[in-house]
């Protein structure tokens, strides 16, 4: 069943074309992302989706008896209004049971206050308060635009498991690879004016991208060659001409639009040549630090070595911006030593960005900082072709900053950070607002960076691939040091948390059997003993088949009968393993 026909859509801002003649549909149950590169109209042809931007030409066609929900990047909300007004008064009428549901989102969300007016709150904690409300409307089809942005890890968390465990339609603008992989099973792409489609998740798409562009680039050249070749015809031939002649001329015009067509030349690898780190570099001592009675950091020591790349995670206020800001002395301690390295240079990327430069066009902004840069194997590139390697191109260099958008508008802020030749980075969520080529392309120019690198974001792919260790803010000053990726260790506190509650329910279970009078605990049985061994490679084998399982899913490459046998059989694996681990816990405690 259609819920959403987009045909023939076109739309360009003077000279420049957004796109023209897309085509798609999104039918009833399907979870679609689209994705495209910043600036190239993902955030118009939403508005154009829902009305509140005309196209040039085409039209857009909801199913009529379908309700359809919208969450754009930058809500507005009725400033005076209160938190409560917006949310839980406005949806009194669906009942008690759907207000019980809304507070717990807003608490997951963090949102406490709902006396608080919409005039007093951020940009974040407005995003957050239109995503609770719109994620309890009765709804058909829903559509995000960047709903992880201004959250922090485990709201991301907590917001994908509910997307990906209700049953729903789904269409998604998001630049967070792991978001999308959990929650989506179909791309669109919007490249080069066009529209490209592939049912199945992010590595799938890199895959099929990869194989289309491969295509695309043989038959550009298969096309150059003819046309060299038909032109010298053309110069040739005589102005009248029979009916054959007639159609290779037109044949020849076609053959000229596929060989001018500019496809993305491979970007080379690139690597700015850092400032050199002397011996010392950053050492912190009991450091601690104080707001009133609430404690941020406590005693927290910690020595950094030559390229050390750490990530920062942890829930919104448990101090992680306080001790970027004490690392670079915008902030002093309450308590303990810091010790900068005399060579240290840092380069800090702040969430607030950077002062709006109206009337300056983009290669001065950036010429402000360097007209070169220094690279890591000792050349030099122009500021104009360090920005072309971060997708600005001529044509937007000389653009005004006024222009660009918002993600625009953050990285070249970003590129001014790496273009000041720093050796310690701090990032604060550079990825909000980036666009998933540029994500890409920061990845491997920071895999490449010879100094300390600190990052703090949500994004859990570009953490993964980047750190060696990750500082954990638990919250009341404590920070707990883990030598692994984001992933294995959210994947061991999982489990740790689950066996936790498994625990709990095993006592509450034992305090509902009657009493009787306990003279000894008894030791496992042979039987029991047996059972145990047996419990431990079963469970073993069940965690192993949810993994597989979990994987065949992501891929989407089975045919309807196996996606739909996979995910009843997870299910079953999760039930069984929660049984399983009840038991284990039970006979284990008496082993």
């Amino acid at each position: 069943m259609n819920y959403l026909l987009v045909e023939n859509i076109s739309k360009s801002y003077g000279e420049k074309v957004l796109f023209e003649n897309l085509t798609f549909g999104i039918d009833k149950g399907q979870k679609v992302a689209l994705i495209s590169k910043n600036g190239a109209g993902k955030s118009t042809l939403i508005n154009i989706i829902m009305g509140k931007t005309l196209a040039d030409n085409g039209k857009v066609t909801f199913r009529k008896d379908i309700r359809v929900a919208y969450l754009p990047q930058n809500p507005v909300l009725d400033e005076s209004l209160t938190i409560e007004d917006v949310t839980i008064k406005s949806l009194r009428q669906q009942g008690w049971e759907q207000e019980i549901k809304l507070k717990e989102i807003l608490s997951r969300l963090e949102i406490k206050d709902l006396s608080a007016r919409i005039s007093e709150l951020s940009g974040g904690q407005k995003k957050k308060v239109a995503l609770s409300k719109i994620l309890m409307e009765e709804t058909d089809l829903l559509i995000l635009d960047e709903p992880t942005n201004h959250l922090d890890l485990e709201m991301t968390e907590w917001l994908e498991d509910y997307l990906h465990r209700r049953n729903m339609t789904l269409l998604l603008v998001t630049h967070d690879r792991t978001f999308l992989n959990h929650v989506c099973t179909e791309i669109l792409e919007l490249d080069h004016h066009q529209i490209y489609r592939y049912k199945g998740k992010y590595d799938y798409f890199l895959e099929k991208k990869a194989e289309r562009e491969a295509i695309e680039r043989a038959e550009v050249e298969k096309a150059k060659n003819t046309y060299r070749r038909e032109l010298d015809w053309m110069r040739r031939m005589p102005s009248a001409r029979g009916t054959k002649a007639k159609a290779r001329e037109d044949n020849f015009y076609k053959v000229k639009e596929v060989a001018h067509k500019k496809l993305d030349e491979k970007t080379p690898e690139l690597s700015i040549l850092a400032e050199r780190l002397g011996g010392k570099i950053l050492e912190m001592y009991n450091v601690s630090k104080h707001y009133d009675d609430i404690v941020v950091l406590d005693d927290f020591s910690h020595v950094f070595k030559r390229g050390e790349k750490v990530g920062i995670v942890g829930r919104n206020g448990t101090g992680k911006s306080t001790f970027l800001n004490l690392i670079t002395e915008k902030i002093s301690p309450d308590q303990g030593k810091i010790i900068i390295g005399q060579t240290v240079k840092f380069g800090y990327y702040t969430q607030d960005g950077m002062p709006d430069r109206e009337d300056m066009r983009v290669i001065d902004i950036i010429k402000e900082t360097a007209e070169y840069v220094k690279m890591g194997n000792g050349n030099e590139i122009s500021a104009s072709q360090f920005l072309t390697y971060f997708g600005f191109p001529p044509t937007t260099q000389y653009n005004y900053f006024s222009n660009l958008s918002g993600g625009e508008r953050r990285k070249l802020y970003l590129l001014k950070v790496l273009m000041s030749n720093p050796n310690f980075l701090i990032l604060d969520e550079p990825t909000n607002d980036l666009d998933i080529y540029t994500l890409m392309m920061l990845e491997e120019f920071l895999s490449q960076f010879q100094g300390c690198l600190v990052i703090v974001t949500h994004d859990r792919s570009f953490m993964d691939n980047l750190v060696d260790h990750i500082f954990v803010f638990e919250g009341n000053g404590k920070v707990k040091d883990y030598h692994s990726t984001y992933t294995e260790y959210r994947r061991v506190k999982d489990k740790q948390e689950r066996l936790k509650q498994q625990e709990n329910k095993l006592i509450q279970s034992k305090n509902t059997i009657s009493e009787k009078p306990i003279v000894s605990r008894q030791k496992l049985t042979y039987k029991e003993q047996k059972e145990l061994e047996q419990l431990e490679v079963s469970i073993a084998d069940l965690e192993a088949e949810k993994v597989d399982i979990e994987q065949k899913l992501s891929l989407a490459e089975g045919s309807v009968d196996e996606l739909t046998q996979w995910s009843n059989r997870i299910g079953e694996v999760i039930r069984d393993l929660d049984v399983q681990e009840l038991r284990w816990l039970e006979l284990s405690e008496r082993n």
